[in-house]
Parts: structure tokens; C-alpha cells; sequence
């Protein structure tokens, strides 16, 4: 099958989309179907914390990621420190990781490979495992690169993309209590006699003393039109 059809999958269509479990579920399932001889696949994306987000292909490979963030020790760990693939040709003579190993071959999983795709903000690691030694040697040089480097792109596109949309999120509640904080501080100009800046400064200050949104403010004043605060006005003036 030709690579642009393993990756033309991989797009940002929505919000959910944008998520990065449906990435790296994307990215696993994708990478079996185009190598040979791989039996499951599992895929992750790093920031840098202690459990980043993963996706497997079977229940069985969730204890083998697993098992190496608890240990801190196996392919994942040390391909995402080093930034390059890491393989085991054959996990029965293996010497490395012992515990990863362990519960690697008691899942019928002979070899694997984990590939690391860096980005400045993240790092995505795809492993691939298979039930025969030496059969993923070429793996990280083929289809499944590709489809790596494609995913990272897109875990930072949607990245960007959620952290937009909490801007815009947060532009647009500022904006909506726009109007009643002009309000309030009109209210607090003709009650003291001050100019704007001086009203928006005793609303703020309001805002800190009693520990309440300054949109709660504004809005408790504009209810009131000033009536009953004159006396907390002026002292807030001082």
C-alpha cells in the first residue's frame, strides 16, 4: 500500500481530533498495518511528565509501557533520553531491562523497537514489538518513520491549536465583561469624583479585598447603581 495512504488519516478537523489519544491510537494502529512481521505497536507523546499520554494497539502492551515509567528503565525511557531508536533484536538473550523483559516475554513479545520523534515542545515514541526475533530491524527506516514524523507534526499542531482556543476563550470572557466593568467604573466616577484609572483602581482593590472575580464586583455595583457603597467607595479612594 502506498505511504500516503498510511498517513493521509492524520488531520485536525475538530476539537476532538485535535485530542492526543485519538493521535497516538491513530499512529499505532497505522504503524502494525505497514510493517511486516509486527504483531502491536504502542505510541506516546512526552513533555516532560511522569505519565504521559499513551496508546496501545492490545491490553497486553499497556503493562510493557507501564512497566518502564514505574522502573524507569527500557526502550522508552532511554530512546527518549537519547533521541534515537532503541531495539532489542531478541528479548530471550536480552541483558538490558529486566523487568521490561520480563513482562515482555511473558506476553510472547520477542523483540521490539522504539523510535523517538523530537519536537521542541514534545517528544512521540513509537514501539513496535513482534513474536520473532530479528524481524524489526528495518523498522525504523521505513513506513513507520514516516507515519512518526507526521504524528509529532500534528501532536504540536493541535498543541497550539487547544492553547488558541483557551486564548480566544479567555479574550472572549474579557471582552463580554467589558461593558460591565465600564459601567461599574462609571458608577465609581460619579460617586467619588475621579477620573477612570482611580475608578478602576478602587474596583481592583475591592476585587483583592474580598477575594471576588472583579466582573463579580462590577457587576454587584452596577446592580446597586452605587447605593449602599459610598461609604466603602470613598474609603477605597484614600
Amino acid at each position: 500500500m502506498p505511504e500516503t495512504e498510511h498517513t493521509g488519516h492524520m488531520r485536525v478537523e475538530s476539537p476532538e481530533s485535535a485530542l492526543p489519544g485519538r493521535r497516538l491510537s491513530e499512529l499505532a494502529e497505522q504503524a502494525v498495518r505497514c510493517t511486516r512481521e509486527c504483531c502491536g505497536a504502542s505510541s506516546l507523546v512526552s513533555e516532560g511528565d511522569m505519565d504521559p499520554p499513551a496508546a496501545v494497539t492490545h491490553p497486553d502492551l499497556a503493562a510493557l509501557v507501564s512497566v518502564q515509567f514505574r522502573s524507569g528503565d527500557g526502550p522508552i525511557p532511554a530512546a527518549l533520553e537519547r533521541g534515537e531508536p532503541v531495539d532489542s533484536a531478541d528479548l530471550l538473550r536480552e541483558e538490558r531491562w529486566p523487568e521490561y523483559r520480563a513482562v515482555a516475554l511473558d506476553s510472547g513479545v520477542r523483540s521490539s523497537v522504539t523510535i523517538p520523534f523530537r519536537r521542541p515542545v514534545l517528544t512521540v515514541a513509537l514501539s513496535l514489538y513482534s513474536f520473532r526475533p530479528g524481524v524489526l530491524g528495518d523498522a525504523s527506516r521505513g513506513p513507520a518513520r514516516a507515519l512518526g514524523e507526521l504524528a509529532a507534526t500534528c501532536l504540536v499542531g493541535d498543541r497550539s491549536y487547544r492553547a488558541a482556543l483557551t486564548e480566544l476563550g479567555q479574550l472572549g470572557a474579557a471582552l463580554r465583561s467589558r461593558p460591565v466593568v465600564d459601567q461599574a467604573c462609571g458608577i465609581v466616577m460619579h460617586v467619588l469624583g475621579c477620573d477612570a484609572d482611580d475608578a478602576f483602581g478602587v474596583l481592583r482593590r475591592i476585587s483583592q479585598g474580598t477575594n471576588r472575580k472583579l466582573t463579580d464586583v462590577a457587576g454587584a455595583v452596577v446592580d446597586k447603581r452605587g447605593r449602599g457603597l459610598e461609604k466603602e467607595l470613598v474609603s477605597l479612594s484614600d
